[in-house]
């Protein structure tokens, strides 16, 4: 762990998953400090699982926190979080950063499936996700975020989403939400009361000759193609658990 400074603690954890050529997948690099803490789980065939486990409360005001993935061709990984993740007011007036970084490539699979983000009033963090992914990788990405714990305003809550597959950018946004957010967020053309949000980003090889067709997903989803082998679900729900539901029945409509 860098250690914990006037600016908050600062943390990192990395993993590489590797093609062990018997048919399964081994992780060469493992590692994670601070409030990172990564456990290995029982996989399922050649597919390996890892497990995030938060060992600190945080992220707080002041932290920056960063994980780092990297499936190489042929491996196949999972990673989900023992827990939700949520952002807490500290200490420290700043905000607070959680960066993501995830590369997969040509022929490897990864499945990023951590629980949800729930702002908590008073923080205010920025999360940044950026994704590579080869001509010929795979990968499922959810993200949920939850504003503010039950009967509890939220507190600032910024993140952005890039993906590029195969060099090429398919996918860049950015969703800014709760106090001090600019205004509109929550009204007709934003979450329109909902204080859950979440996507769901599909990338196959097989999408660039079948690319999948924009619909209405029930009454809160909405599927999209996007401009390469990639599709996107976003949806928005009155609860978290609300939320996975229809995230769970979105990633069915995949299969």
């Amino acid at each position: 762990m860098d250690g914990v400074t006037v600016g908050g603690v600062r943390a990192a954890a990395r993993i590489v998953a590797r093609d062990d050529g018997r048919g399964g997948t081994s992780l060469p690099v493992l590692a994670g400090d601070g409030p990172l803490a990564l456990r290995r789980t029982r996989g399922s065939g050649a597919e390996a699982r890892v497990m995030l486990v938060g060992a600190m409360s945080g992220p707080l005001g002041g932290d920056h926190f960063s994980v780092a993935a990297d499936v190489e061709s042929g491996a196949r990984l999972l990673v989900g979080s023992a827990a939700a993740t949520i952002a807490l007011p500290g200490q420290d007036k700043g905000g607070a950063r959680y960066d993501v970084r995830l590369s997969v490539a040509d022929g490897g699979e990864l499945r990023w499936l951590p629980e949800q983000l729930i702002s908590a009033k008073g923080s205010d963090l920025c999360v940044t996700t950026q994704v590579e992914v080869g001509a010929t990788g795979r990968l499922v990405l959810r993200e949920e975020q939850v504003l503010g714990r039950v009967g509890e305003e939220p507190g600032r809550l910024a993140g952005r989403l890039s993906v590029r597959v195969g060099g090429r950018l398919v996918l860049d946004q950015e969703l800014v939400c709760g106090a001090g957010a600019p205004g509109g967020w929550d009204g007709a053309a934003g979450l329109a009361g909902h204080r859950a949000v979440g996507q769901l980003l599909v990338v196959r090889p097989e999408f660039a000759e079948q690319p999948m067709t924009a619909r209405v997903l029930g009454e809160s989803a909405a599927l999209m193609p996007l401009a390469g082998p990639a599709a996107l679900v976003t949806a928005v729900a009155t609860d978290a658990l609300r939320l996975r539901r229809v995230l769970d029945a979105a990633l069915a409509t995949f299969d």
